[in-house]
Parts: C-alpha cells; structure tokens; sequence
C-alpha cells in the first residue's frame, strides 16, 4: 500500500470521529482533515465543532452549508419518486449520506488529499454508502475505515483512548441512543428499541410532540407544489430548505411523522428504530394527493414502480448509479403535470388531505357524479367489457369443449 499523506475524515464531532483523528495520525502517520457537513442537524451540533477537531489533532477542519442543495438536489428528486422503503421510511439518514460523500470527495480532490475516511461501523448500511460513493466519484483515493481495522469495540474503550492522550471529549457512558439528524428527519437507535417487544419512552422521540400532548384543535397547511415540487406554504413562496423548516415546525408541533420500524439493512441484519419526519411527511402527502389529480392509471401504476426500486437503490447507497438516475428522470417526466394546490389537517400525529385541485386535473365532476348526467353513455360499458374480459372468455370455452 501506497504511503498515505492527507486523509480527509467525515466528522462530526461525536466520540468515534474524535478517537478516528488521533488513531489515523497514529497508525498512517498522515495529516487528518476534518470535514463537516451541515444537513440541518441543528446549530447545536455545530457549536465550537471546528475547535473540538483541531483539539482532537485534526490540521485543519472545513464546514460545507449543504442544507439548501441537500432539499433541492436530493430530497425533492427522491419524493418526486414516491420512494419509501419497506412501505414506511421516507429515507431520512439514506438521501443525507450521498450528498455528504460528495463534498468531502470535492474538498479532498481540492486540497489534494490522497485518502478519504469515515466513521461508520461495519454492522450498517452507511459504510456502503459512503464508499460507494467514493467508488462513483473519486476510485483513485484510498478508502480508509477503522471500525473495520482496530480494536476499539465499546464506548469505554473509545473514552479511555482518548482521555490516556489527554484529548477533551463531551461523550460520557450515559449516552443510550443512537441518532442522527439531518433536515429531513432524526432517527433513534439502541436502547430499550434494542428488544422488540419493549414499547419506545420518551427519550425515543426527539423532535414532536406526543400525539396525545399535541394541540387539541387542528390546524390546516396549504401546500402549492409545481411539476412535483412544493414552492410554496400558506399562501408564501419558499425556498425548498425554507419550505422544509417551516413544514417541519408545523408538524412537530402536532406529533406528525413518527414511526417505530424494524428495517432490513442492507449487510443482512434487521434494525429498529424510531423515525420522525415531520414536515417530509407533510410534503409526501401533498405530492402523492396531486398525483391522484393528475396521471392516468397507467403512469400512477408506473411512478409505484419507480418508487419502489428508488427506495432500494438510496436505501442501498446506489444513488450515483446509472439505473438510479434514470428512475429519477422518469420520475421527473411523470412530475410534469403534478401541479396544483392541497390543504392538508394536522392533527393528533395525522397529515390528512382535505382539498385539492389542480388544473391539469383528469378528475370530471361531469362523469365522476352518481347524479344523472349527459356526458356518459352507460350502454358503451356493456361492449368494453366483453372486449376486456375476451380472453378469459376464450380460455373458458376451450375448457368446457
């Protein structure tokens, strides 16, 4: 192996990206640049990061404001999709992770680093991700992952490796659960989700309200969404992040978009978790009620398809594939016509439609009605019919000679 001069670290602060620094420096005898990625984790992730890397031994550490082209340019593909994986994961922790290898895949080739490295454990579906990615963009940096070479195997371990190098560190042995956090969801792993049979407490929900606590009165959003995009909320145009923050708050504050799921990771072993994606929640609905406005049955039979293999494929980190960026331009094609404007009612942890209209809208009040009408010919259904159904008719007089 080539030796390995400058390694470009995926960072976040936490206990194991802080051990990671000293241990590259210590076993590649290399310079370790920190990278961070702001995908809406909350300014509290973010305080006085920059500090704790160069603390940690890190050269230098880079912050890149992804929250912006992470909504744009990863989850309004994705929900034009209609991707969910396993029928309830709207894929919070899966679209943050392409764009995250990304810019720390642009910020090594920047500063001409050789080797780019992260902190993911070798039991989940982020190792996959990250170095596939790096596979898609970058091949010729080496690929560095410790979970996966030392012998660091518990939290202690990790607190001891740092405190014997006298390197300040926030982490404690209190800590229970796993999360992440991006602006599209937060998830909660590890704890009492741990056994399946033990019901998620309060410590399991971060962001929402529980519905039972939430307000006694419904609320009603109106979403205006444009060629499967949403621009604008309550009547004001806004960015995709702005739409996303301000959805989001709505949705906290009614208990809106949590699930407890037990999910099939990619490597073979099934996981719990407890899921909340307020305001994604929110958009999915008002997409997916356009949608019913507007394609036909054949392409709504076909954009269920397209989510279907999406939610596979970003779940699976194979976002900078061939086959995936086709199902998005398909994707993007259906979403053409799916403009119009919904109202949906929050309440009790429930995003339900109420109103929705579009003017590219196949739905005719005229032939839909169970009032009389003179736009339709019932006598006509009595021909389609046996034309549709000619083929059983067929084989069912073959079995009767």
């Amino acid at each position: 192996m080539s030796k390995i001069n400058k390694v470009v670290l995926a960072y976040s602060g936490g206990l194991d990206t802080s051990a990671i620094i000293p241990w590259l420096k210590e076993n590649y005898d290399c310079e370790v640049v920190a990278f961070v990625a702001d995908v809406g984790q909350g300014e509290e992730e973010l305080v006085g990061i920059e500090e704790k890397a160069i603390a940690s031994g890190a050269s230098a550490c880079y912050i890149a404001d992804l929250k912006e082209e992470m909504v744009k340019d990863y989850i309004y593909p994705s929900l034009k999709t209609g991707a969910i994986y396993e029928g309830k994961y709207l894929l919070g922790t899966s679209m943050a992770r392409p764009i995250i290898a990304k810019a720390q895949v642009e910020c090594a080739l920047e500063i001409g680093a050789d080797a780019l490295c992260h902190g993911c454990t070798g039991k989940g579906n982020d190792q996959v991700r990250f170095e596939g990615a790096f596979a898609a963009l970058a091949p010729q940096l080496t690929v560095i992952a410790p979970w996966r070479e030392w012998n660091l195997r518990s939290r202690e371990a990790l607190l001891d490796y740092l405190a014997e190098r006298n390197i300040p560190c926030t982490a404690s042995l209190e800590k229970i659960y796993s999360r992440d956090a991006n602006v599209w969801h937060v998830s909660t792993e590890g704890g009492v989700l741990e056994n399946t049979w033990n019901a998620p407490n309060e410590l399991c929900w971060v962001w929402t309200k529980d519905p039972q606590q939430a307000p006694d009165v419904a609320e009603t959003v109106s979403v205006l969404v444009e060629k499967g995009e949403v621009v604008a909320v309550d009547g004001e145009p806004m960015t995709p992040y702005n739409a996303l923050h301000y959805l989001n708050g709505k949705g906290i504050e009614h208990g809106i978009g949590r699930i407890d799921i037990v999910e099939n990771r990619l490597v073979g072993i099934k996981s719990r978790g407890c899921y909340e994606t307020p305001g994604g929640t929110i958009m999915m609905e008002a997409l997916r009620a356009v949608e019913q406005l507007v394609l036909d049955k054949e392409s709504f039979e076909f954009r269920q398809t397209i989510g279907l293999k999406a939610s596979h494929l970003i779940y699976d980190g194979r976002w900078f594939t061939p086959l995936c960026q086709s199902l998005l331009a398909a994707a993007n094609t259906l979403a053409q016509d799916v403009t119009g404007e919904v109202v949906i009612q929050l309440y009790k942890g429930q995003a339900t439609v109420t109103q929705k209209r579009s003017l590219n809208s196949l739905y005719s009040e005229e032939f839909a009605t169970f009032g009389e009408d003179d736009v339709y010919d019932h006598s006509h259904a009595g021909g389609f019919i046996r034309l549709y159904s000619l083929a059983s008719r067929i084989r069912a007089l073959n079995s009767q000679k």
